[in-house]
């Protein structure tokens, strides 16, 4: 280290050429396509969907994808950083302006008859609250616009990764997944689905104030994280955590009883596998290829099984059974190939994937209505005016990326790394996190972002230096010698998975 800090051309010999994740961003843009084509082939080219869907949802394949990949790269983003403060300021500035934007477009769409907010106009002040935390699938507020059901348990995985490290017990990442999992076998038939809200239902004006607590719980919990130290910090996470813990066991709005505890497996999987490949102690490959395995046939398993006993469909069973086995597989290609190099165009594409998968709902519900545009059409027709509006939304998020994403993730970054210290962080003894804010990478010319070192006590040394780098990390050109194999200056665009 000491070498790499004094001589910089050391440092840029000697930075893996794979840094740049590129094939993150590639995996992330292609399972925001999927999504695309999902909602969109509802409404044109039914002919190929008919026949794809026969035997794979691919909505439902790529926000497994999706999940698998936020699993994989928050966790680093929030040890790398050793503070509790700096990772909620991140992910406010990473997530927070781009969701404003979409919804401030749904509501522009819906007063000019070219969209729908999802019966949000009825309950306006229900729905904000729904919409504060990004929880609208385990609040009584409508998804606006319908993808961000999936933000919700984006939150929810925040809140539980952030309530783990601040007690120092994160790393135990198999034991997470494998717990999940089974959770989705033995109590996925039995849960049950938006308890809170039925009972809030009952009761006048009972969707505010279920949301109201469930807010004022999770926000000031994370305030306490942020504020304090030691004790208070810990039991402000931990309250923030069980709180959206509870929301995820028995409050899903949609789609089944047993999904929530699936996404959960899905992502402690993919910090799993970041762990493995990390070499980090007590996390061999063998051991974590096992769990992976089980992990992925228990969750199989558990919608399968669970299905079949809710009476849906065969087809419904194949589709659960197959999203979940490729999405797995897809992902263990990508890790297999990621020395390999990445065309740009597809580590770019994963950079506005997060605007995509904002923005493609808006694009369709628009398209919807326009009656002209639902005569009976070929299906070469139906295929270019889906190219068509492909084409307006990868434009439209590329113009959101650059005016909106991008100008906060540079603000965002700037207000975290202000703050210093490990606030609500730490191993859970009382020692601070080692980040490797000055290691040799950055010393080569890198930012600071592509760093990554030993978490609070992992006493793992800097392995990869991409590795650990944030989701939201902006990555200009970097030093010949230090640059991906992918050659790609994009910057990594998903939510997490969140996409």
């Amino acid at each position: 280290m000491s070498e790499t800090l004094a001589n910089p051309k050391t440092a840029n010999a000697a930075a893996p050429k794979h840094s740049r994740l590129a094939w993150l961003d590639a995996l992330r843009g292609f399972a925001a396509l999927c999504v695309v084509f999902d909602h969109g082939s509802t409404l044109m080219l039914e002919p190929v969907r008919d026949f794809l869907y026969r035997w794979l949802d691919l909505g439902e394949y790529g926000v497994f994808v999706f999940f698998l990949i936020s699993g994989y790269i928050i966790p680093a983003s929030l040890e790398r950083k050793g503070s509790v403060r700096g990772f909620w300021t991140s992910r406010l500035f990473r997530l927070y302006p781009m969701y404003a934007v979409a919804l401030a477009l749904a509501a522009v769409a819906y007063h000019t008859g070219y969209g729908t907010i999802r019966g949000a106009e009825h309950q306006p002040a229900q729905s904000v609250l729904a919409w504060l935390l990004m929880l609208p699938n385990l609040l009584t507020g409508p998804n606006v616009p319908n993808v961000t059901w999936t933000l919700s348990y984006e939150m929810v995985f925040y809140l539980l990764l952030v309530a783990l490290f601040s007690w120092g017990v994160h790393r135990r990442s198999g034991w997470y997944a494998t717990t999940f999992a089974v959770a989705a076998v033995a109590l996925g038939g039995v849960l049950p689905m938006a308890l809170l809200t039925r009972w809030a239902g009952h009761a006048d004006g009972g969707g505010v104030a279920l949301n109201a607590v469930a807010d004022a719980l999770i926000l000031g919990g994370i305030v306490l994280a942020v504020s304090s130290r030691s004790v208070a910090a810990r039991v402000g996470a931990s309250v923030a955590g069980l709180t959206a813990l509870v929301l995820v066991m028995v409050n899903q709005g949609s789609p089944s009883p047993w999904e929530g505890s699936v996404i959960l497996a899905l992502m402690f999987t993919g910090t799993l596998i970041y762990r493995a490949q990390q070499r980090q102690p007590g996390f061999s490959r063998p051991m974590t290829a096992a769990i992976v395995v089980g992990v992925l046939a228990l969750t199989t398993f558990a919608g399968v099984w669970h299905g079949e006993q809710a009476h849906l469909s065969h087809q419904w069973q194949i589709q659960w059974a197959t999203s979940i086995l490729l999405a797995g597989a897809t992902f263990g290609l990508g890790l297999a190939a990621s020395n390999r190099k990445v065309p740009r165009w597809c580590a770019w594409l994963g950079m506005i994937s997060f605007s995509v998968y904002l923005l493609h709902p808006l694009v369709f519900d628009a398209y919807r209505s326009v009656p002209a545009l639902h005569r009976t059409h070929t299906l070469p027709v139906q295929g270019l005016m889906f190219a068509g509006c492909v084409a307006v939304i990868i434009g439209l998020s590329t113009v959101t990326y650059y005016l909106v994403e991008r100008p906060m993730q540079r603000l965002g970054r700037r207000l975290s790394g202000r703050g210093g210290g490990s606030a609500g962080g730490g191993s859970g003894g009382g020692e601070p996190a080692a980040v490797a804010v000055g290691s040799s990478v950055e010393q080569a010319g890198q930012p600071a972002d592509y760093a990554t070192g030993a978490a609070a006590g992992s006493g793992s040394a800097v392995t990869d230096a991409g590795s650990g780098r944030d989701t939201d990390s902006d990555r200009p050109g970097a030093p010949t010698a230090a640059r991906s194999a992918s050659s790609s200056s994009a910057v990594a665009g998903g939510s997490g998975a969140s996409p």
